[in-house]
C-alpha cells in the first residue's frame, strides 16, 4: 500500500507521504437514523467504489473559483484511480453546486450523506458555506476538508470531522500586515470588505488588529453589502484621508471593480489583498488598475519547485492548457489528504479515518501538512504581486 502511493505521487511530482496504518475505537454514536456512523461508513463502501462528495460553487458570483475547485478534485482523483484507487477500488466524487449561498451548502451536503452515501465531503470552497456545512458534516460523523475556507469559525464550530488544506485569517491577517509594514513601508491603511461576507469580515478584522499592534493606523474602514457595483461613496471617504495602502479583502470580482472604481476617482494606494484575489479572471475584470498590487496567496503558479511545476504541467495536460491557479492546487491537495487518509486508516470507518486525517505528516503542492489542535494546517503564505497584466511571486511568509 505504502509503495502503491509514493507511486501515485510520483506521477505528478506533488507530495511524499508518511504512511502508516492507524488504529482507532471502533464505536461511534448513533445517527438519526439508528445506524452507526462507522457502519454506515463501512456499507457506503462495499460496493465498487468508493463515493466521496464534493461541493463546490459552480454558479453564483464566483464560478471561476468553482472551476478550479472542481478541476483540482478531479484530477487527485484521475491521478489516484490510474494508479489503483484507495483500498483496491476506484474513487467516484460526487459534485454538488452550492452557488456560494450558505444556505444552499447545508442542502447539498445533507444529499451527499443520505442519498448519495459519500465517505467523505471535500468542501466548502468559500468560509461562509463551510460555516454552516460543518455542523452537518460532524453530526453525521462524515470526514470535512475544504480546501481554502480561511475563517477559524469553520472548524471551531464546524466540530471535529472538519479539517482543512489552508492557513486560517488570523495568520494572513497578520501577514499581510506585516508585509504592508516591513516590506511597503505602509503606516496608514484603509480598509474596504463585505460585511454580508464572513470570509472578507473576518480577514479585515485580522488585518486591522495586527497593523494596529504593529503600531499603524487604519484611517478609513468601509463596507458594503453583497451585490452592490458602486463603491464611490465608500472610495470618496477613502480618498479623503489619502491612505499609504488600500486592502481590499473581497473575491476576485467585486475587488477588479473596486479597483477600477478607485483608480478612476484618483486614489493612488497600493492595493493589497487576500486568497480571494487568486483568479485569471482579477486582471480581466480590473485591468491596468490591478498592475501593482500585492496579495497573499496559498501556491503561486510560478514557483519553480518540482511539486508545482509537475502539477501545473498534469494540470495544463488534463483540462486543455488551463492555468492552474491557486483554488485548483489547493483543491486538489485536499482531495489528496482525505484519499491519503482513508488509506492511511485502512478503511473508511469513519472514527478511524478521522484518527488518520489529525495524523497527517505529508507534503502537498502547496507545502508540507501537520494540523494543529484545531485541525488547522501550519504552513507558512505566499505573496503575489500582479506585475505586466500577470500574478507573480513575490515572498514567502512562514508561520512563527
Amino acid at each position: 500500500m505504502k509503495n502503491r502511493l509514493k507511486k501515485v505521487v510520483a506521477l505528478v511530482g506533488t507530495m511524499t507521504l508518511v504512511m502508516g496504518m492507524m488504529t482507532g475505537c471502533g464505536s461511534a454514536a448513533e445517527t438519526a437514523t439508528g445506524t452507526t456512523a462507522s457502519a454506515a461508513t463501512e456499507a457506503a463502501a462495499e460496493g465498487e467504489t468508493i463515493k466521496i462528495g464534493a461541493v463546490v460553487p459552480l454558479t453564483g458570483d464566483v464560478p471561476a473559483l468553482g472551476e478550479s475547485a472542481k478541476n483540482g478534485y478531479q484530477l487527485a482523483v484521475d491521478t489516484m484511480n490510474a494508479n489503483g484507487g484507495v483500498l483496491g477500488k476506484q474513487v467516484e466524487i460526487i459534485f454538488e453546486d452550492d452557488e456560494n449561498q450558505p444556505s444552499k451548502a447545508p442542502t447539498v451536503a445533507q444529499k451527499l450523506i443520505a442519498q448519495d452515501k459519500v465517505v467523505g465531503i471535500l468542501g466548502a470552497t468559500n468560509s461562509k458555506c463551510s460555516i454552516p456545512m460543518g455542523p452537518i458534516c460532524t453530526q453525521n460523523k462524515i470526514p470535512m476538508v475544504s480546501p481554502t475556507s480561511t475563517n477559524t469559525k469553520v472548524t471551531v464550530e464546524g466540530g471535529d470531522y472538519v479539517f482543512r488544506a489552508c492557513f486560517i485569517d488570523p495568520f494572513q491577517g497578520e501577514a499581510l500586515a506585516n508585509f504592508a509594514k516591513d516590506e511597503l513601508g505602509a503606516q496608514t491603511a484603509a480598509v474596504l470588505y463585505n460585511m454580508a461576507d464572513d470570509y472578507s469580515k473576518g480577514l479585515a478584522e485580522a488585518f486591522m488588529e495586527s497593523y494596529t499592534a504593529a503600531g499603524c493606523s487604519v484611517v478609513a474602514e468601509e463596507s458594503y453589502s453583497t451585490g452592490e457595483s458602486d463603491f464611490n461613496a465608500q472610495l470618496t471617504n477613502i480618498k479623503n484621508e489619502n491612505p499609504d495602502i488600500l486592502v481590499m479583502t473581497d473575491f476576485y470580482s467585486t475587488v477588479g471593480l473596486i479597483a477600477k472604481q478607485a483608480r478612476t476617482l484618483g486614489i493612488e494606494a497600493t492595493f493589497l489583498g487576500g486568497d480571494g484575489w487568486d483568479s485569471t479572471d482579477l486582471v480581466s475584470i480590473g485591468g491596468d488598475a490591478m498592475e501593482g498590487a500585492y496579495y497573499s496567496v496559498f501556491y503561486a503558479s510560478d514557483d519553480t519547485s518540482e511539486a508545482v511545476v509537475n502539477f501545473k504541467n498534469s494540470y495544463a495536460e488534463a483540462f486543455d492548457g488551463k492555468e492552474a491557479d491557486g483554488y485548483a492546487a489547493l483543491s486538489y491537495d485536499a482531495a489528496m489528504i482525505l484519499m491519503n487518509a482513508i488509506e492511511n486508516a485502512g478503511t473508511t470507518d469513519s472514527e478511524k479515518v478521522v484518527e488518520a486525517l489529525n495524523s497527517t505528516d505529508l507534503d502537498v503542492v502547496s507545502g508540507h501538512v501537520t494540523y494543529d489542535e484545531s485541525r488547522n494546517p501550519i504552513k507558512p503564505a505566499i505573496i503575489c504581486t500582479i506585475k505586466d497584466g500577470k500574478a507573480a511571486y513575490y515572498t514567502t511568509v512562514e508561520p512563527k
